[in-house]
């Protein structure tokens, strides 16, 4: 069974430079795993890694989906697995980094989607909730359309709660969704977390947004907009571009606009360690300990090494 490394984390935290510096020790290539930053043409505000850092180490699924179209979880999952399987043919080791949940669980318990592959706009509402407003909503819905699954499937379980309610929606039984999951990956999968102490990731994560605004994310939602990208796009539900564009409609200001993409970053932030804190098998690493993302390199080195004898 091939290995992976999964590094996972909440915005802001510092992943994209650890990916790098991890890729340069492990003889590594990165497959990216976010949800937005595999879109073209939104470069600021999903803030993608910069050319200049993706000369560093080669990064894949970065800028392989037009924005105008759909995408799902159960797509970057298929081209998730064609990347890592090209960086093992070449001899590299593949390392996975990324903060979106769904996409990490679809490589971590290899979620099968072939059962519903028409309920794609289905799957992507479903994913959006779970992104958004949480696992409990998600719980809620299945409760209300089979309570008798909806006891049988913990509101933890995201992954399962999303196939119970995708065939219930296809006209199936939730209990059918028992045979859509492998108790296990493709892949050997070893996990590390990073992590900072509240007030500094919140404080990155306000300046991130504060540098965001100030390289011209305003334009570029503006650019998406010329593109006939608007907000029933699953791209422009983002943070950072659907907060954008009232103001962009003359129906608030720019401060209540930068206000809300920080205050929605920092929720998205703590949802995000919720859902990361869940895997079991998970290495945390607070970088706040660290005076340098090299110190903290260090110490992840040792673990991944003993980890190897």
């Amino acid at each position: 069974m091939n290995k992976i490394l999964l590094l996972v984390g909440p915005t802001a935290v510092g992943k994209t430079d650890i990916a790098i510096k991890l890729a340069n020790k492990l003889n590594g290539e990165i497959v990216s795993c976010d949800s937005m930053q595999i879109y073209k043409f939104m470069d600021i505000g999903s803030a993608k890694p910069t050319k200049d850092e993706q000369q560093l180490a080669k990064h894949h699924l970065i800028d392989a989906v037009d924005p105008r179209e759909d995408f799902s979880v159960a797509m970057y999952q298929k081209m998730a697995k064609k990347a890592i399987a090209t960086i093992i043919k070449n001899g590299k080791f593949p390392i996975v980094a990324g903060g979106t949940g769904l996409y990490a669980n679809s490589l971590i318990y290899d979620m099968d989607f072939s059962v519903s592959q028409k309920n794609e706009n289905y799957r992507n509402k479903l994913m959006q909730i779970a992104e958004t407003k949480g696992k409990q909503e998600l719980h809620d819905m299945l409760k209300k359309l089979d309570s008798d699954a909806a006891a049988r499937i913990h509101e933890n379980n995201t992954k399962k709660v999303i196939r119970a309610l995708e065939i219930l929606h296809g006209g199936g039984k939730a209990r059918d969704f028992e045979n859509s999951f492998k108790a296990t990956s493709d892949y050997n999968v070893d996990i590390l977390g990073l992590c900072r102490t509240r007030e500094e990731l919140y404080d990155r994560i306000n300046r991130r947004v504060e540098l965001l605004i100030e390289a011209g994310l305003v334009d570029e939602v503006k650019a998406l907009i010329d593109m006939g990208i608007m907000d029933f796009n699953i791209a422009m539900k983002a943070i950072g571009y659907k907060e954008l564009l009232p103001y962009i409609k003359g129906e608030v200001t720019l401060d209540f606009a930068v206000d809300l993409i920080k205050k929605n970053s920092r929720h998205y932030a703590k949802r995000q360690m919720t859902w990361f804190k869940r895997y079991e098998n998970i290495k945390w690493f607070n970088l706040s300990d660290y005076e340098t993302s090299d110190m903290a390199l260090e110490d992840m080195l040792k673990w991944y090494q003993n980890l190897e004898r």
